[in-house]
């Protein structure tokens, strides 16, 4: 059996769209991780901050009650 060139070309058509549609996946399941990995760093961040605030707010707090002390 000889192939027509309609079949050559679905048959081309078919694997370049199943290539695409790995890369595809591929890119997705990078960008993926890095947003994960972003929003893991962004929730550190904020922690660490909340964490350093509190700790200035009361030693700021402990300062003032100790200068009011007669």
């Amino acid at each position: 059996m000889r192939l027509k060139t309609i079949q050559i070309v679905a048959a081309l058509t078919a694997a370049l769209s199943f290539v695409l549609a790995f890369i595809a996946a591929g890119i997705f399941i990078v960008s993926v991780a890095f947003m994960a990995i972003g929003m893991a760093l962004l929730g550190w961040l904020a922690w660490s901050l909340m964490k350093h605030i509190r700790a200035l707010s009361r030693r700021r707090v402990a300062g003032t009650r100790v200068a009011n002390r007669p």
